[in-house]
């Protein structure tokens, strides 16, 4: 006769020492030093879930079972905000969080994001608030007349000014995916245009080709 035996829910509760336990275990049954969450969800008896609620994160988890940890990639909040406007600027709109995930169009995964500032939403709010400064310290980063590149900060105020959409043809990547925006200096750089918000506009690419050719 078939012998039944109970297994407890992946969510019941369990002591500290057992989840260590189980996640040695399935370390050693798998000759590994360093367990991933997927790896643990196919092979161990608890949800991954309940490790992080219990330690705080999945590495804190590995350091308590001393495990090698997963490989952190750090990225500078300036690069975070970067590749989040270049994505901006691509779509022509504000990003959701499956546009961070393409890689056609970004550098850096959503969940980067979602660790660094606990949400996707939250994310944004912060790009946001850095980019929306006090007038005075916006006037400061207007005034950096010595670099011919505008800073983050500056390319976003422009864009959002000019609606991320051409000046001269209205083109925009919310229309037209294929559409790529550029920040134009109105009095050229060469011949001593500065770098403020009131010389610079966005350009198409097609556009800014066409003003170049003029030149």
């Amino acid at each position: 006769m078939r012998k039944y035996i109970y297994e407890p829910p992946k969510n019941a509760h369990v002591s500290t020492n057992d989840l260590i336990q189980d996640l040695q275990f399935v370390a050693k049954k798998l000759n590994q030093t360093k367990i991933s969450q997927e790896t643990y969800s196919q092979h161990g008896k608890y949800s991954s879930s309940v490790f992080k609620r219990r330690f705080g994160t999945w590495n804190n988890a590995l350091i308590g079972a001393k495990l090698e940890i997963a490989k952190i990639d750090f990225h500078p909040t300036d690069k975070l905000f970067e590749n989040l406007l270049n994505v901006w600027q691509n779509k022509g709109s504000q990003p959701r969080q499956n546009d961070i995930d393409n890689p056609i169009i970004s550098n850096i995964k959503s969940g980067v994001y979602k660790r660094r500032f606990k949400s996707w939403t939250n994310a944004i709010k912060e790009f946001i608030n850095y980019t929306n400064e006090t007038h005075e310290i916006a006037v400061m980063h207007f005034q950096k007349a010595n670099r011919r590149e505008p800073s983050l900060r500056l390319r976003y105020l422009v864009l959002k000014r000019d609606n991320f959409s051409c000046v001269q043809c209205g083109a925009s990547p919310a229309k037209e995916r294929a559409v790529e925006l550029h920040i134009d200096h109105i009095v050229a750089w060469s011949k001593q245009g500065k770098t403020e918000i009131s010389n610079l506009r966005t350009l198409c690419a097609k556009c800014n080709l066409g003003k170049s050719n003029l030149d």
